[in-house]
């Protein structure tokens, strides 16, 4: 191509600098393509860690809530029992 365009205008000076623009003009394009998968990559790596981390944070909100209602229910029982010996001392 060098070839073909230095003799279809005879001028050196312009072959160079055509070359200089088509090598910047291929790595500006490589390097946007480059820019745009490490972008992606990024994206999709956070998209990842928030997924786990809102998986992580439902998994011990259920174990908390699972605990403290065990704990509620515990509660409940011996004051239904308490409840229940004081009205029968009460009524007996």
């Amino acid at each position: 191509m060098k070839t073909y365009f230095l003799a279809l205008t005879g001028n050196r000076k312009l072959v160079v600098v055509v070359e200089v623009v088509v090598v910047v003009a291929v790595g500006v394009v490589v390097v946007g393509v480059v820019v745009v998968v490490v972008v992606v990559v990024v994206v999709v790596v956070v998209e990842v860690v928030v997924v786990v981390v809102v998986v992580a944070v439902v998994v011990v909100v259920v174990v908390v809530v699972k605990e403290v209602a065990v704990v509620v229910v515990v509660v409940v029982e011996v004051v239904v029992v308490v409840v229940v010996v004081v009205v029968v001392v009460v009524v007996v």
